[in-house]
């Protein structure tokens, strides 16, 4: 249809198409077609996951890091579904609000380029000295990690 469209521009402005060019213009329209077939369905399975993983709802709050590091969970706008909003570094422009949903293992969010997977552990599992010996605590990554007292 984009093609047919297009094609009709084209011809339209006094322009013609050869062959290599129409099936070059068909090539694209189903290389883009295939792609928003594969984000549909990627979102879509997405969403299933989130839907059947344990709730995190438990997390909802306000946790600590070291140094004026802070990550707060708000339930989003679905089950299984969460607004995160995080500090992870005392470097300026380190922090942002993020959407995230339940994982198997706990909460999945993108920040920036890479993605995080929130999970339950320890003061000790941080493999922060100033959160050893907590208890209740949200692993982000090695070296960074959350609490509550």
């Amino acid at each position: 249809m984009v093609v047919v469209g297009v094609a009709a521009l084209l011809s339209g402005c006094g322009a013609k198409l050869d062959n290599a060019q129409e099936a070059a213009l068909v090539e694209n329209a189903i290389a883009n077609a295939e792609a928003v077939a594969e984000n549909v369905t990627r979102e879509a399975r997405r969403d299933r996951l989130a839907e059947r993983a344990p709730v995190r709802d438990a997390w909802v709050g306000k946790w600590i890091g070291v140094e004026g590091l802070v990550l707060e969970i708000a339930k989003g706008d679905a089950p299984g579904r969460y607004r995160i909003t995080n500090t992870w570094s005392v470097d300026a422009g380190d922090s942002g609000t993020f959407n995230g949903r339940a994982s198997e293992d706990g909460i999945v969010f993108r920040r920036g380029e890479s993605r995080v997977e929130l999970v339950a552990g320890n003061g000790d599992a941080t493999g922060l000295k100033w959160l050893a010996g907590k208890k209740d605590c949200l692993i982000a990554t090695p070296g960074e990690g959350y609490c509550r007292d």
